[in-house]
């Protein structure tokens, strides 16, 4: 069995989620875990989690829409936290790539956001883009709001970075371009951090894996990953499946209860 722990199931890019659902269950995958980017996103996944038994779902502000964190939507975020299928805060996070300019605003929400983690006792999904030094520090600086844990989803950095989140005892997820020929840096990390660290997802509709790369991605491509994964670190392909999976059990605990 494989788990997509970061998936965007609530895409208009799946028109056809019926047959996502049944398609990537053929190959092996049991649980997709959709993360939320906002308030809309974020109800879209409760829905589906409600509607196929395999879907799970994170709530949360993506650092891209920041600028609409304000009460009211505080306090619908955490309406859906408290449900049954509810399993992390998440997407939130940094992202500096288009600028930098409601910085304060992002590092508020992201804040505000590991209090609703810790008070709801959710792992957190997070995202960093071109802003990794403020991502350690305010994570540093919020170590104690990160009890329940949390997973740098589809990380990209080296090796000095990921040692930083591993302190914080963090796990790292893997996605498709673990597979893309130019992924030196994905793959040292990969092949430094402790497989009881590593999780593997999708980040679907985008990043699809090779040789898929280009095309609609979904979760039906795990098991591309976990191969490449067990490739890079020299284990045994069951060893790495396994692994993998109770550790998506370990930190998204609320799947299991």
């Amino acid at each position: 069995m494989y788990i997509d722990t970061h998936c965007h199931l609530h895409d208009p890019k799946f028109p056809d989620i019926e047959e996502v659902v049944c398609e990537y269950q053929k190959f092996g995958v049991d649980k997709a875990l959709n993360m939320g980017c906002c308030l809309e996103t974020s109800v879209g996944g409760k829905t589906l989690s409600e509607r196929f038994e395999s879907i799970f779902f994170g709530a949360g502000y993506h650092p891209s829409d920041a600028n609409d964190w304000n009460k009211h939507n505080a306090i619908e975020i955490e309406k859906l936290l408290s449900h049954e299928k509810c399993v992390a805060v998440g997407e939130i996070g940094l992202d500096y790539h288009y600028g930098n300019e409601n910085k304060d605003k992002q590092k508020a929400c992201f804040i505000e956001q590991l209090e609703l983690a810790k008070s709801y006792k959710l792992p957190v999904s997070i995202h960093s883009r071109d802003a990794t030094l403020d991502t350690i520090t305010l994570l540093k600086e919020n170590k104690d709001k990160l009890v329940y844990g949390g997973v740098l989803h589809c990380f990209s950095g080296s090796v000095e970075t990921v040692k930083e989140y591993l302190k914080l005892g963090l796990y790292i997820g893997f996605g498709g371009t673990l597979t893309f020929k130019n992924a030196r840096s994905v793959l040292e990390v990969a092949e430094y951090i402790p497989l009881d660290r590593c999780l593997t997802e999708t980040d679907c509709p985008y990043l699809s894996p090779e040789p898929y790369r280009g095309q609609r991605n979904s979760p039906k491509n795990i098991p591309i990953i976990v191969d490449k994964l067990a490739t890079v670190k020299g284990l045994d392909l069951e060893c790495v499946k396994e692994t993998v999976y109770q550790n998506a059990l370990n930190l998204f605990n609320k799947i299991s209860k």
